[in-house]
C-alpha cells in the first residue's frame, strides 16, 4: 500500500465518519470534547477532582457516540473519561438539526 493510498483511505474514513455525525447528531442532547475525543451523549456528569495537589476531570455520559475513526462501534451505553486537560460540555439545540418542514419540492 502506497503512502497516497493510505492517505486516500483515511480521508474516505474521515468522509464516512462525518456522514455518521451527521446522520445521528440529532438524536444526542450534549457535545463533550476532551483533549482526546469528541463525544454525543444524552446524559453528563462532569466532576471536578484532586489529588495529590492535582486537578483533573472525570466526565461520565450515558448512551454516547463516540468520534473515532478507528473504532469499529462508536455507540456506547456508558463512557467514563478522566483528564487532566479542559473538558467542554454544549447542551445541544434539538432545533439546530431540524430539517425545513416543506410541501413537496420547491417550484413544484
Amino acid at each position: 500500500m502506497s503512502a497516497e493510498d493510505l492517505e486516500n483511505y483515511e480521508t474516505e474514513m474521515e468522509l464516512q465518519l462525518y456522514r455518521e455525525y451527521r446522520d445521528v447528531v440529532g438524536l444526542f442532547s450534549y457535545v463533550v470534547e476532551t483533549e482526546r475525543r469528541f463525544y454525543l451523549a444524552n446524559q453528563v456528569d462532569l466532576q471536578v477532582r484532586s489529588a495529590e495537589g492535582e486537578v483533573f476531570f472525570e466526565v461520565t455520559m450515558s448512551d454516547a457516540w463516540v468520534w473515532d475513526v478507528y473504532r469499529p462501534a462508536r455507540f456506547v451505553k456508558t463512557v467514563r473519561v478522566v483528564t487532566f486537560k479542559d473538558v467542554n460540555v454544549e447542551e445541544l439545540n434539538p432545533r439546530e438539526f431540524e430539517l425545513p418542514k416543506t410541501e413537496g419540492f420547491p417550484g413544484a
